[in-house]
């Protein structure tokens, strides 16, 4: 019998989408450093033994087209906007599996788009094991959106969301108050990937009485690690001669990835750097990667979606700057990534950003919304006297920060907290 802690870790997607991304870390960090951890998944990708998968139908795709429906009815029949917010108005039971049954600790990650239910949920803190639940965004303390915005009412009681037409039955307030008492004396704490999340976190009565606390994202920094330069860039065909910003995202045209900002911030280095722009180009990595290539006043090189880590690494390598103009992020891996690569990162003061990057000493924060200083941090991190010492402060950043033992060490004391508040 295994005395070591056994940890269940339970997410949407094993490998699509920055959440599934950070669990998976998440589990190979643990399993390397002391916990037992699994991950039961709905949609799985690989063949990882420690990974499993809920029992696949034609049942799963009708169970999310069911909720999709129900979204685009209370929407007044738009399709605008319905994947902003979730239901969670079915799913599949996962207590019954003998991975759940044998969990120590239930660690839910993003479950959303008909993986589990309210009921699903309220099955498993019911069962009395220790639930954590982290934050890729706001959407376990806020009644169904992921991201409120500019909106308030989850600090209250969430109803008649503005993200919704608001036809028929009030879903927010419905879903509010159905996690309220579902959450209501049962052993449940909330983690924030940043501390700006928890904090958001800790402003919600859904969240009332329970441990609020915020962890990292853990990364294998042997994987995402410096390496040379020019061979980086010959591998993915770019340039030798140029300064390269790298600019990524899984869409390109999500607005809340502020490609627009990017695009004024160019516009401004051709203007008024004029020592930069005959020297500098632009990686564009993610879909939509072709269709941006007219839109920047710059040479684009784009890259098409990278699916193993070490090419990923590689690319970050490739370049000389990560720039991420997103008006509204958790804790991006990306910034994670490029920094643990000794890249220098620029982004905007806006959510856990300014919380990564330290600004002037391994990246430039600007100010939010701000293309102007958006494109003054670039100019001022591709200074050649500087960019060394940057690049050495990112990487050590990112090894005292996320590095697998680091992220491993604070969740077992989350865990270990959760036990004796069982007990």
């Amino acid at each position: 019998m295994s005395s070591m802690m056994r940890v269940l870790i339970v997410n949407t997607s094993e490998r699509t989408g920055g959440a599934a991304i950070a669990a998976n870390r998440l589990m190979h960090a643990l399993n390397r450093n002391g916990v037992e951890a699994r991950m039961v998944v709905r949609d799985r990708k690989t063949d990882a033994p420690e990974v499993v998968s809920i029992p696949q139908s034609w049942r799963l795709k009708a169970k999310f087209l069911w909720e999709r429906g129900v979204i685009w009815l209370a929407n007044g029949l738009s399709r605008q906007g319905i994947f902003q917010v979730d239901i969670a108005n079915t799913g599949t039971d996962i207590t019954a599996l003998p991975e759940f049954r044998q969990a120590d600790v239930i660690h839910l990650h993003w479950t959303n788009q008909a993986y589990l239910s309210l009921r699903d949920i309220d099955r498993i803190l019911a069962s009395g094991k220790p639930v954590v639940l982290t934050l890729h965004d706001q959407w376990y303390f806020t009644g169904i959106c992921h991201y409120s915005g500019g909106c308030d009412k989850y600090q209250t009681q969430c109803g008649k969301c503005h993200m919704l037409k608001g036809l028929g039955v009030d879903l927010a307030r419905r879903v509010f108050d159905r996690k309220r008492a579902m959450y209501e004396g049962r052993n449940l704490t909330f983690v924030g990937c940043s501390r700006w999340m928890a904090d958001l976190a800790r402003k919600s009565p859904l969240t009332a009485g329970h441990p609020v606390t915020h962890v990292p994202n853990a990364i294998d920094t042997d994987v995402f690690a410096p390496m040379d330069k020019q061979a980086a860039r010959a591998h993915h065909h770019l340039p030798m001669d140029k300064k390269l910003l790298l600019f990524g995202a899984q869409r390109i045209t999500d607005e809340r990835k502020g490609f627009s900002f990017l695009v004024e911030a160019c516009e401004h280095i051709s203007k008024h750097h004029p020592t930069l722009p005959g020297k500098l180009g632009v990686v564009v990595l993610g879909g939509d990667a072709e269709s941006v290539k007219e839109a920047l006043p710059l040479p684009v090189y784009p890259v098409n979606y990278l699916s193993s880590e070490a090419d990923i690494a590689e690319l970050y390598n490739a370049v000389d700057l990560f720039v991420t103009p997103s008006l509204q992020d958790n804790l991006p891996n990306t910034i994670v990534e490029a920094m643990s690569c000794g890249t220098p990162c620029v982004g905007f003061d806006v959510g856990g950003i300014p919380e990564m990057i330290n600004h002037q000493q391994d990246g430039y924060v600007a100010d939010y919304c701000d293309s102007i200083d958006f494109a003054q941090g670039i100019a001022w991190c591709l200074d050649e006297s500087r960019h060394p010492a940057l690049s050495a402060a990112a990487r050590s950043s990112a090894l005292a920060t996320y590095s697998e033992p680091v992220a491993a060490s604070r969740y077992q004391d989350v865990y270990l907290a959760a036990l004796k508040n069982q007990r």
